[in-house]
């Protein structure tokens, strides 16, 4: 199978040995800019990763000043090549707007609470555009290409490498009408029906009656990743652009949170029962 990567992620990672070869060479930012005739902001930006194009010839620039192995060096090259190139999910730039899919695309494990709605990654094409009508409310465009990019976002669950996925879902995303009977009854049978096959994705429900909880703060999803290197990462949905957390004391408050969420949610054999039952509602 073809090597599939994320640029998104692949910068990231660049950005990450960029800054620790300079801090194993005993150099500062400062001295580094000096040495090259740069700004201290322009490294630094590198190091955040605010940039987008990395550059072969400047990454080759750092390895040899930071003293960095040929293999090490050509392996920068390397990452700097492929966090250039494009993810599919460029040509829906007018209605994904922040970096998630591009982190989702290389993740290894997708654990996910959702509040309002269905996850992403389980919705039907028509229960995808009532949910994203609720947001473009007149630009029947927008909610198309949404769903477009939504629907094709999903093909990572389709792939030999797909990432596990744990989706928790407050009953009331299930109880809430998005669209009409026939669109709430057609995903409720997915949801069943991707629960009930052997794959790798769990679905759990939080009945309303468990009461309050530490997911009381609103929706998060936290992705880990199959590389050591690449630091997990908590997102948050706003209306306009995409919130992250990377940092390993904020990460793992949230994990804690998500292994209290899932503990209390029905078991998924349970969850499914839950769902099946639910569809009459929309009979």
């Amino acid at each position: 199978m073809a090597d599939r990567y994320s640029p998104t992620v692949r910068r990231r990672r660049l950005s990450a040995e960029l800054k620790r070869l300079r801090e194993a060479s005993g150099l500062t930012a400062e001295q580094v800019g000096e040495r090259l005739g740069w700004s201290r902001g322009r490294l630094t930006n590198m190091e955040l990763n605010k940039w987008k194009r990395p550059d072969s010839v400047i990454v080759r620039a750092l390895a040899k000043l930071y003293g960095a192995s040929d293999e090490v060096t050509e392996a920068l090259v390397t990452l700097a090549r492929q966090s250039r190139e494009k993810g599919w999910w460029s040509r829906y730039d007018d209605v994904i707007t922040d970096s998630y899919v591009g982190f989702e695309a290389e993740a290894s494990v997708i654990s996910t609470y959702q509040t309002m709605v269905v996850p992403g990654l389980l919705q039907t094409p028509e229960y995808a555009a009532a949910s994203d009508r609720a947001v473009h409310q007149h630009d029947s465009h927008a909610t198309e290409r949404a769903v477009a990019a939504r629907m094709e976002r999903q093909e990572v669950l389709d792939r030999e490498d797909a990432p596990k996925l744990w989706a928790v879902v407050d009953e009331a995303v299930l109880l809430r009408p998005a669209g009409d009977k026939d669109v709430m009854r057609a995903q409720l049978e997915k949801l069943v029906h991707l629960s009930e096959e052997p794959n790798t994705i769990r679905i759990q429900v939080l009945p309303l009656g468990r009461g309050l909880h530490p997911g009381i703060t609103g929706p998060f999803t936290i992705l880990d990743f199959p590389d050591p290197i690449d630091p997990s990462i908590v997102y948050f949905e706003t209306r306009t652009d995409g919130l992250y957390h990377e940092e390993e004391p904020l990460v793992e408050i949230y994990r804690e949170a998500w292994d209290d969420i899932r503990v209390r949610a029905d078991h998924p054999e349970a969850s499914t029962a839950r769902m099946a039952d639910l569809i009459k509602r929309y009979e």
